[in-house]
């Protein structure tokens, strides 16, 4: 007896009104995304034919097409029980044209490049590869894929709600009859993170049923969805100032700007609001924003949380390179762990897309003399040091223009060290500092500004830097002491005893170390006295944590004309990481994590590098730079860095939080929000509300909180969100994190982000604040 239902055949007008139907819900949602009738919208709509590629042997034939919400990619399943596979436009970090992946590289030819491109996805998932049938096709396919995903991250709040929640309501609509019943509305609200009674339910649908059909349809379907996004904390706020005729003359705007939003704003300025957001004619006329102008004045970037000023380079970038706080990550290569996970170019790739400015290279020999790049004494998977070279080459300055610090870690011997120098030179060519910038000897680092599109070189060298302007720069090789790193891997994986092993150093390795040399830590007093500016220390957390709670001062000081890289220990196997605002609070530059662990402490160094265009690098305060500085963070004395103001903080509400639990119909968040600071040891705190049960559409709070802050200068404000779970831990929902120095004041929407980094499109936080 067969298991398959067979499907009601349809008739002929039946199909006729679904692609009909089906035409109409592409038109509408194309207009949403600013699309409407657009070529490439339409030759993805229509899709085509594509080959996945796998594996050298797996290659294979497969329709790719958009649907009709526009947001929805779909091809056919390898799985006899699975009709078709599909993912998110939202969920698409990038569309690579050419052989850019690990994948692609490996399995097809060199001839085919202009055929290829991937699909690469935010997180864990996996890249699609894609071979078109010309390069024209292939073109097509990833211009088209672009526009789409461009315009759909530059729809604005609003309208990223709009467009998710009708087509949340057309999947509620399962006999897709444009109408929907009290059944479907139920099953609609669970989608959308809300559990109501059957009696809450039911006042609702009996409320928008004006016709009495026992269905909504059109109009009716308009006013649910009015009364479902309806805010009522915005009603209250534009209540308050719309004073003129019961809106907001641009006057009344101009109130709500300084003495709300506490903003240096102008009438010019009031006035350029009203005509960018708001979209009533009439009102514009009037020089008046409507309630629906304000909540899209309020859903933009001049009523973000984050000072737009900020999401620009605004830093001076002139200083020396020290000054800087630098994004840094720790074995880089790795994906996963550090004892068994794999390594790729792909994880180099995702942190210099993240503005990541100094990556680490464990170099080991390798077979047919090639260098090799892993995690050694363990069983991380290997990858060609030049292939690693390539991929950094290729995608170091993509999302910022400052330079790339290559921080070696050298196990390899003198020959394989020399095929090490050579693909750094002849790969990154001109774009590799392999002298110092001036004619005569440098006193100081060259600034972020002067090294624009440049790569460092962190490691050992053989002499110091001054032997290039003499006539001592002839050592051929010579043994040198490990990386600290280095020889700390080794003691624990080999119990060696000593931790100064040795290894033989090629000159044209030693050679391209210039501004960033490598050498032992043998106190604050010897590095004084003993050590050029050039020469710097890695220390281990441990290490690194022990001397800023003993010596602050000393360590801040050490740090004004000196590079610290600060790693995490070996014993961090699952590739954890620790607390980076200690380093921070004492003034190390290249405090290194693991950025490939989702994580607090990875939150936390995308907060700290969110502002000054997330380019990587951030300035110092003036006291952890001036040499007359007593700043000590553990115990705070007068100062230019004692700035005592009080954090004022209320969270209102949320909206569109994520269904945790996707597969569960009926798993609903039961949100709560946790405000935290971090910073000097006197401004750490951490606050939380209520949960509200049942609610992750549109949660509201209104609880206030207040913090005490010190040292505003150093600290972060972090928003978590989480599902409270009364018997086991609590589930992160989302989460916000940026400098107290880039926030603005007033009412504020605050995006959320996944764990793993990627804004969530639709959710977003509402709060007060006021630092005063």
């Amino acid at each position: 007896m067969s298991c398959f239902c067979s499907r009601p055949i349809r008739t002929e007008l039946e199909k006729h009104l679904s692609r009909e139907n089906l035409k109409k819900v592409e038109q509408e949602n194309g207009k949403r995304l600013g699309l409407e009738g657009d070529a490439d919208l339409n030759f993805l709509l229509a899709g085509g034919e594509l080959i996945k590629v796998r594996s050298k042997s797996w290659q294979r034939g497969r329709f790719f097409k958009l649907m009709e919400d526009c947001r929805t990619l779909s091809y056919p399943s390898e799985k006899l029980f699975q009709r078709e596979k599909t993912f998110l436009i939202d969920d698409i970090e990038s569309v690579r044209k050419g052989r850019q992946s690990e994948g692609l590289e490996k399995y097809t030819d060199p001839s085919e490049d202009e055929k290829c491109f991937s699909i690469i996805f935010k997180g864990r998932d996996k890249n699609l590869d894609f071979m078109a049938s010309s390069k024209e096709e292939a073109h097509r396919w990833v211009s088209s894929l672009e526009k789409v995903v461009n315009n759909m991250r530059n729809l604005n709040k609003k309208q990223k709600s709009e467009h998710w929640i009708i087509n949340c309501m057309r999947k509620a609509d399962k006999n897709k009859d444009n109408k929907m019943t009290l059944k479907e509305l139920k099953h609609f609200l669970r989608q959308l993170n809300i559990e109501v009674d059957d009696s809450y339910a039911g006042e609702l649908f009996k409320k928008c049923d004006e016709s009495n059909s026992g269905t909504l349809e059109d109009l009716e379907i308009k006013k649910f969805y009015d009364l479902l996004t309806h805010r009522e904390e915005i009603d209250v706020i534009y209540k308050n100032y719309a004073k003129t005729e019961g809106e907001m003359s641009h006057m009344d705007l101009l109130n709500f700007l300084l003495n709300e939003q506490r903003e240096q704003a102008t009438m010019e300025s009031a006035l350029k609001l009203i005509d960018k957001y708001e979209l009533d004619e009439t009102a514009k006329q009037k020089k008046h924003m409507t309630k629906d102008g304000f909540l899209m004045y309020l859903n933009h970037d001049e009523g973000s949380i984050l000072n737009p000023a900020h999401t620009r380079v605004y830093q001076d970038m002139s200083q020396p390179l020290n000054h800087y706080f630098i994004s840094s990550s720790h074995n880089t290569y790795l994906m996963e762990d550090q004892l068994k996970g794999p390594s790729s170019t792909e994880a180099y790739i995702k942190a210099l897309m993240k503005s990541c400015r100094c990556v680490e290279l464990d170099c080991w020999d390798g077979p047919n003399g090639e260098p090799l790049i892993y995690h050694g004494y363990t069983l991380t998977s290997r990858i060609l040091f030049k292939d690693v070279i390539r991929a950094i080459r290729d995608f170091a300055f993509k999302t910022s223009e400052y330079p790339v610090i290559l921080s070696l870690e050298n196990h390899c011997t003198v020959e394989q060290q020399k095929v090490m120098a050579h693909h750094l030179l002849s790969i990154l060519g001109d774009a590799l500092v392999t002298k110092p910038l001036g004619d005569t000897m440098p006193t100081n680092f060259p600034s972020p500004e002067e090294l624009k599109g440049k790569f460092l070189i962190k490691g050992k060298r053989l002499n110091k830097l001054d032997a290039m302007f003499s006539n001592n720069n002839i050592v051929e090789e010579d043994t040198v002491s490990e990386e600290d790193e280095a020889a700390d891997v080794k003691e624990k994986d080999q119990k060696a005893k000593s931790k100064k092993s040795k290894i033989k150093l090629a000159k044209q390795l030693s050679d391209i170390v210039i501004y960033c040399k490598s050498v032992h830590f043998h106190g604050f007093e010897h590095a004084r006295d003993n050590q050029a500016f050039y020469e710097m220390s890695s220390f281990k957390e441990s290490k690194a944590f022990s001397l800023a709670d003993n010596s602050g001062t000393a360590f801040i000081h050490h740090n004004m004309d000196k590079l610290s890289r600060i790693y995490p220990a070996g014993s961090r196997t699952d590739s954890s990481n620790y607390n980076p605002v200690p380093m921070w609070n004492v003034g190390c530059q290249i405090v290194a994590l693991n950025f490939q662990t989702p994580s607090k402490e990875m939150h936390l160094n995308q907060g700290r590098f969110l502002q000054n265009g997330f380019c990587g690098y951030i300035l110092k305060p003036e006291f952890q730079r001036s040499l007359s500085s007593q700043f000590n963070p553990n115990s705070l004395t007068k100062g230019p860095w004692l700035q005592q103001k009080t954090l004022h903080v209320m969270v209102i509400s949320a909206q569109q939080l994520p269904k945790l639990n996707k597969e569960k119909q009926k798993s609903i968040v039961d949100p709560l929000v946790r405000v935290e600071i971090y910073g000097v040891p006197a401004d750490n705190a951490s606050k939380e509300t209520q949960c509200i049960q049942n609610n992750g559409f549109n949660p509201t709070w209104n609880e206030k909180f207040v913090f005490p802050i010190h040292v505003p200068e150093l600290a972060l404000l972090r928003f978590v969100l989480e599902d409270y779970d009364s018997t086991s831990q609590n589930d992160h929902i989302g989460n916000y994190c940026l400098p107290l120095t880039s926030v603005q004041n007033g009412y504020r929407h605050v995006p959320l982000l996944t764990k793993r980094g990627d804004v969530i499109p639709s959710a977003g936080l509402f709060v007060h604040i006021m630092l005063i």
